[in-house]
């Protein structure tokens, strides 16, 4: 069977996507203030060293995704271990993806609708779309990538002609503002978004021109940054500092404020369908991580098998896991502190240390 394959331009289209994500219209570093902006742009060197530390264990073990080199570094026994703990984290997150999206299309246009009704048409396409392969995935995000491009830009422009922008809710940057930024930045931003790239560790054994890998990653994290970073500007200038930490969906807020000559007005749809995408491609990729760690781990021949019971557990998760919205995000606080971090940074981080001491001295078998 041809092993299937993804090039440059659909890696830096999905990476993108994947990206914004949920983090387009949830509100990030709000412990930065004003500064979310510069926040995100502080957290984007860490987040290219960490897709940096990524591509060199893949160069090294090309064939091998996560948890097959976390067992050739670190044994099988414990590797093996290390990959399971994987499992749940990325289904639970996939989970927390979901539930946003639901929550807002409800609060937005669907208040009669029962959640499970939205997520479950959701996770139908994303089970749909891995059924067909990771090669058909990758090329349908090169067309959705500029269909959200379009739509950011049209967005944007008409926010700033409307004349809701206000320079001053951005500035001044103290001192003060310059440290709160750099503590929001790290660990929180530096691992939402830019951390959970370590999905891709599952889906960069099939791109087929490794001499790239590098420069896609970076270019395609980088201009994420730079969309992340000018998209907070824009809602934290509309909104103003207190209105934006208090808002659920900052993005939708300030959509809805559009009125150019009583004429252009009611723009949330756009909105909607931006986070429909993004989340879409989010927890796609997570649920294609989970679909292939499992395979790996307990020798599944087909992972297409698993692709129906993996997206049965996001679905149920999503809106067992918190009664409501607040309890959603204050769960999300504490798994985001305290649990992400360390399948997103510090084991990657540990098995690139003890691969690179275990080659220096010759302790591979």
């Amino acid at each position: 069977m041809r092993k299937e394959a993804i090039g440059p331009s659909q890696l830096f289209a999905m990476i993108v996507l994947f990206e914004l994500g949920t983090a387009l219209v949830v509100p990030v570093g709000l412990e930065s203030g004003h500064a979310v902006w510069l926040s995100i742009l502080m957290a984007l060197p860490g987040g290219i060293l960490l897709y940096l530390v990524f591509t060199h264990l893949y160069l090294q073990f090309p064939d091998l995704i996560i948890s097959g080199y976390a067992r050739k570094i670190l044994g099988p026994w414990i590797g093996w271990l290390v990959g399971l703990l994987f499992i749940p984290v990325l289904l639970y997150n996939g989970s927390r993806n979901l539930r946003e999206a639901g929550d807002l299309l409800i609060s937005a246009s669907y208040d009669k609708t029962p959640i499970l009704i939205i997520d479950s048409i959701m996770i139908i396409a994303v089970i749909y779309i891995l059924s067909k392969g990771i090669e058909v995935f990758a090329r349908t995000a090169e067309i959705f990538f500029w269909i959200i491009i379009v739509m950011g830009l049209i967005c944007i422009f008409i926010v700033i002609a409307a004349g809701l922008v206000e320079i001053k809710n951005l500035l001044p940057i103290h001192i003060n503002d310059l440290w709160e930024a750099l503590g929001s930045a790290y660990p929180n931003i530096w691992i939402f978004p830019f951390g959970e790239v370590v999905c891709f560790t599952t889906i960069l054994p099939h791109f087929n021109k490794s001499r790239k890998i590098k420069k896609t990653g970076i270019v395609a994290i980088t201009l994420s940054a730079l969309l992340l970073s000018f998209t907070h500007a824009i809602e934290m200038g509309v909104l103003g500092e207190n209105l934006y930490s208090r808002t659920t969906f900052p993005m939708f807020t300030t959509i809805t404020l559009v009125n150019v000559a009583n004429f252009i007005q009611r723009l949330d749809a756009l909105v909607m369908l931006t986070l429909i995408i993004g989340v879409f491609f989010k927890m796609t990729v997570y649920c294609y991580a989970a679909v292939a760690v499992t395979a790996d781990l307990f020798k599944v021949r087909d992972s297409k098998k698993l692709v129906i019971p993996a997206g049965m557990v996001m679905l149920f998760s999503s809106f067992v896991s918190a009664e409501n919205y607040p309890v959603h995000m204050s769960e999300g606080k504490v798994f985001l502190e305290n649990i992400l971090p360390v399948f997103c940074a510090y084991i990657p981080f540990l098995l690139f240390l003890v691969h690179r001491i275990r080659r220096r001295f010759g302790l591979y078998r």
